[in-house]
């Protein structure tokens, strides 16, 4: 299952990369055709900036959920007692779990939704867009247990700061 996760991980990553990418033509056509003449104004091209923005933020969050770049803020005290701090990262962890569902369950609607639309503009299925929700509550919840079972482990192990 680790492989498996690591492997999603880095897709996860390239297609971040050429989300970037992909971003920098539409919003380049964008400028383009707004300051000079050299190419007629297109109007698809801010939907498409816009679809391109939406799954690079939660790409994005996807990838920090992994990272524990995401959500997990230093609010919490910190304690010399290991127990103590294994308690506050299990809280962290259960409030990015309630979250993932949270988009999980609302998203699955979402996508249902989107599965019967299309842009009006681009004529591309709204699904593509509204299947990110769900998207990220799934994998949100697959890299939480997977961290959930890394600080049992080094609890287990005894090791005082866990599995960071």
């Amino acid at each position: 299952m680790r492989a498996f996760l690591e492997g999603y991980y880095r897709l996860l990553k390239l297609l971040l990369t050429a989300l970037m990418v992909a971003l920098v033509i539409p919003v380049s056509m964008q400028i383009l055709s707004r300051y000079t003449g050299l190419i007629p104004r297109y109007i698809w091209t801010e939907e498409i900036a816009r679809f391109c923005f939406v799954w690079i933020i939660l790409i994005g969050a996807m990838i920090a959920v992994r990272d524990d770049t995401h959500f997990d803020v230093d609010v919490l005290p910190h304690s010399r007692d290991p127990r103590v701090e294994f308690g506050l990262r299990m809280f962290a962890r259960l409030a990015i779990l309630l979250m993932a569902f949270s988009f999980l369950w609302w998203g699955w609607d979402f996508g249902v939704l989107g599965s019967r639309q299309r842009s009006e503009i681009s004529g591309l299925p709204m699904l593509s867009i509204y299947i990110a929700w769900p998207l990220a509550g799934a994998t949100w919840v697959l890299f939480t247990v997977e961290k959930i079972a890394d600080e049992m482990a080094a609890m287990r192990r005894g090791d005082v700061h866990g599995a960071r």
